[in-house]
């Protein structure tokens, strides 16, 4: 019992300060970008909406005017996000839409959930006109003549010579 009583405890993300548990990712919602939320005009029906942004998370019937679009991210290694967007509607028509101030844009959004290390350069991913033009010509394949499927049949002519 001596021997259990020195056992390291919990600290932080660690277990007996070594081993890291693996943390489920946990992702609720729809995504919303600045992008996304520019291209939504007050006027517009709520299907179009629906089409742009997504079903919404919550939608209320004692509250039928108001749908809210909350999006949550926890990722092992990232900062947990929260983000709620809520659209007003008059009738069957978008009245407003409350955005927060910090709502990312997509590429923002990518940077932030990312959790691989940076190693260095990022890798190259196209050529340039010079590097292009140096490349080697590649040889022209014949393309082989179509060859006849099925049975092969001979078959008399049909007029017959005397």
């Amino acid at each position: 019992m001596t021997a259990c009583s020195y056992m390291p405890s919990v600290s932080g993300d660690k277990v007996l300060g070594i081993v890291t548990p693996y943390r489920l990712e946990v992702v609720q919602g729809n995504v919303l970008t600045k992008e996304l939320v520019a291209r939504v005009k007050p006027g517009m029906p709520r299907a179009q909406v629906r089409d742009l942004l997504g079903s919404p998370l919550l939608t209320d019937i004692f509250h039928e005017d108001r749908w809210d679009y909350v999006f949550t991210i926890r990722r092992q290694g990232a900062e947990p996000q929260k983000r709620q967007v809520v659209a007003w509607f008059e009738g069957e028509r978008l009245k407003s839409l409350e955005v927060p101030d910090d709502l990312p844009t997509e590429n923002d959004f990518v940077a932030s959930i990312n959790t691989r290390s940076k190693r260095g350069d990022l890798p190259k991913l196209e050529l340039s006109e010079a590097e292009r033009k140096a490349l080697p010509i590649p040889p022209k394949r014949e393309v082989p003549a179509a060859e006849a499927m099925g049975v092969q049949r001979s078959y008399p002519p049909l007029e017959s010579k005397p």
